[in-house]
C-alpha cells in the first residue's frame, strides 16, 4: 500500500468545509489531518490535529502547512464581513498566504473553493476577487493546483445567508429546467461539492486544473 498521505483543511467550520473534514478523517488514504481554526471544534479522532489560530498572522503556524494537500475552504460574504475590504482579506490575501506557506513547505498540491464566474477582470466585485486570488496562487507554481467552481450552493449552515435561502428555494423548485448547456448552472450541495474536492486530491494530477460546477456534481457521486 502506498504512503499514507497528510492533509490541512482551511475553513473547517463551513458548508463545504466540515463535509470534507468528516470525509478525510473516515479516508484510509490520510494518517493525518490538520485544521486552522478560530477555536476549537467539538469533534475528536484519532487522525484530527487541531491548530487554533489568527488567520491575521499566518505565518505564526507556517510548520502547520507541512502536509501533502492543502484543502482551502475559506470564504463569507460581504454583509457578514461588513465590507469589501474584509471581505477581501478572508476571501483573497488568506488564501494566498496560505498557499504560499504550503509551497514553502513543499505541499504537493492546493486546492480551493472560488466560484462560478470567478474572473480578475469581471465587474462584479465578488468574482473579480474570486479571480484574483485564482491568478495569485497559480503564480506559485504548485505541482497541482485545482480551482473548484461550483453554483449556488445547498445545505444547512451554521450561519443564515438570507441571499441564498432565497437562491436554495428557487432552484430547488426550478432546478429541473438547468439541463445542457444549462446545467452547470444547477444549484450543488455542499457536500457534494466536498466529495469532489477529496476525489480530485486523489486523482494524482499535475498542472493547472479548473472544475466548473456539472464536472463538481459528476466528480462528487
Amino acid at each position: 500500500m502506498a504512503d499514507k498521505k497528510t492533509a490541512l483543511v482551511l475553513g473547517a467550520t463551513g458548508l463545504i468545509g466540515s463535509h470534507l473534514l468528516s470525509l478525510l478523517l473516515e479516508d484510509k488514504r490520510y494518517s493525518l489531518v490538520r485544521v486552522l481554526v478560530r477555536k476549537p471544534l467539538p469533534i475528536q479522532h484519532a487522525n484530527l490535529q487541531q491548530i487554533t489560530a489568527n488567520f491575521d498572522t499566518l505565518s505564526a503556524y507556517k510548520n502547520s502547512f507541512a502536509v501533502d494537500d492543502v484543502f482551502c475552504c475559506l470564504g463569507t460574504t460581504i454583509k457578514k464581513a461588513g465590507s469589501q475590504e474584509a471581505f477581501y482579506k478572508v476571501d483573497a490575501t488568506y488564501p494566498y498566504e496560505a498557499a504560499r506557506l504550503a509551497k514553502e513547505k513543499e505541499a504537493r498540491q492546493y486546492l480551493i473553493v472560488t466560484a462560478m464566474g470567478a474572473d480578475k477582470n469581471s465587474r462584479i466585485f465578488y468574482n473579480r476577487v474570486k479571480g484574483e486570488v485564482e491568478e495569485k496562487i497559480a503564480g506559485l507554481n504548485f505541482p497541482a493546483f485545482h480551482m473548484l467552481h461550483p453554483s449556488l450552493l445547498m445545505g444547512e449552515r451554521n450561519e443564515k445567508r438570507t441571499g441564498e435561502q432565497i437562491g436554495q428555494a428557487v432552484m430547488g423548485t426550478l432546478g429541473f429546467l438547468m439541463v445542457g448547456p444549462l446545467k452547470k448552472y444547477k444549484a450543488i450541495e455542499g457536500s457534494t461539492v466536498a466529495k469532489a474536492m477529496l476525489n480530485i486530491a486523489n486523482q494524482n494530477l499535475s498542472g493547472m486544473h479548473i472544475y466548473e460546477s456539472d464536472q463538481l456534481q459528476e466528480l462528487g457521486k
